[in-house]
């Protein structure tokens, strides 16, 4: 592995499809779970991601597509009208604020529970996560889900498709697909949730096929310009486990390759090895996140230059953009980067959401 001279500036503009972005600073999707009923957007949400609008891209927290593919409560949709109408002041506020803002579209799959939406979760197999999920009266273990009849899978591939076109009618200027971190299109990728014996499951190709579908439903819905997925190579999350990583990676990326997205975006979740190999393997547009999300580690500045100098184009920057809205600014003066306080991730309110200053108003 060889890390070349830096020849672009993390501060760099950089042509990401359709759109300039004044830098290559990428705000990485966080759930937040602030969203009002119904899975409506806030004021509150649209003061968030203004506040951090010098982001060269903004991507927004994972957003349903379906009422099924809710994975936890307080978390906004874009599957019904009333949802679509709540965002618009949301993309509109970022807009004002100069940025760019993509929806990140996430089916739960597996990852959800019947308290939080009425309904089974879904799945690949009949396999339920590890660990326990978030509910409205608390976290319980993950339920066993019922696994999708072959039928039925065109569906769920499709609703990504059906929520890209409500988010560019809601504003966004595109889509990313929740393909990481043991969400429904992780858990077809993986070994260990995906036992099929169809056309969606046992072999590589079956293995990868899901996430081809709903990509290639998706760029026929809104443009391949407007379409980005997000892959954790080998991760772990939710109990997940990926065979043959570097076989099943290169193969996705192949078949993703032919529809020309605006990027792949790719977590730290496996060796520096095979992250540098499937850099190779694609033609187009990465963004990296540099660190392993929800790690011991905080992604700055020398993790940014780090991976430009490994072949990504663009990086990704999670937490740092919680408590620091003018992450940009900071970064690009040397300014100090503030920590957050992680007791206000998920509680909900503007505590610790909308009320961290930049640093000219920090005192």
């Amino acid at each position: 592995m060889e890390i070349r001279a830096v020849n672009q500036s993390l501060f760099d503009s950089y042509h990401l499809g359709g759109l300039r972005l004044p830098n290559r600073v990428v705000m990485a999707p966080m759930s937040r779970v602030r969203a009002a009923a119904g899975g409506l957007a806030t004021p509150s949400m649209a003061t968030y991601y203004a506040q951090r609008a010098s982001a060269g891209l903004i991507v927004s927290e994972g957003v349903q597509p379906s009422l099924v593919g809710q994975s936890n409560p307080g978390t906004p949709g874009l599957h019904t009208d009333e949802q679509v109408a709540s965002w618009r002041p949301v993309t509109a506020a970022v807009h004002a604020n100069g940025g760019r803002i993509f929806a990140q579209i996430m089916h739960g799959g597996r990852v959800s529970h019947p308290d939080t939406t009425g309904l089974r979760p879904v799945g690949p197999s009949a396999v339920a996560a590890v660990g326990e999920v978030f509910t409205p009266t608390g976290p319980q273990p993950a339920p066993v889900p019922r696994a999708l009849e072959t039928a039925e899978v065109p569906e769920h591939a499709e609703s990504y498709a059906s929520a890209a076109r409500r988010a560019v009618d809601a504003g966004f200027d595109g889509v990313e697909l929740h393909g990481a971190n043991g969400y429904l299109i992780s858990q077809f990728l993986s070994s260990n949730a995906n036992l099929r014996t169809d056309r969606y499951g046992g072999s590589l190709a079956g293995r990868v096929r899901f996430a081809v579908d709903a990509m290639e439903a998706t760029v026929d819905a809104v443009g391949a310009a407007r379409t980005g997925i997000r892959l954790s190579p080998g991760g772990t999350f939710w109990g997940v486990e990926e065979r043959d990583v570097p076989e099943l990676y290169a193969l996705l990326l192949g078949e993703l390759a032919r529809l020309e997205p605006a990027y792949v975006h790719l977590e730290a979740t496996v060796d520096d090895d095979v992250l540098v190999a499937l850099r190779r393997a694609w033609p187009g547009t990465l963004i990296m996140n540099p660190v392993l999300p929800m790690g011991a580690e905080r992604a700055g500045r020398p993790d940014a230059d780090r991976w430009l100098g490994l072949g990504a184009d663009l990086i990704s920057f999670g937490r740092a953009f919680i408590a620091n809205p003018d992450l940009v600014e900071r970064m690009r003066a040397g300014l100090p980067i503030a920590p957050e306080d992680p007791a206000t991730y998920f509680q909900g309110g503007d505590t610790g959401y909308v009320t961290y200053p930049s640093y000219q108003h920090a005192g």
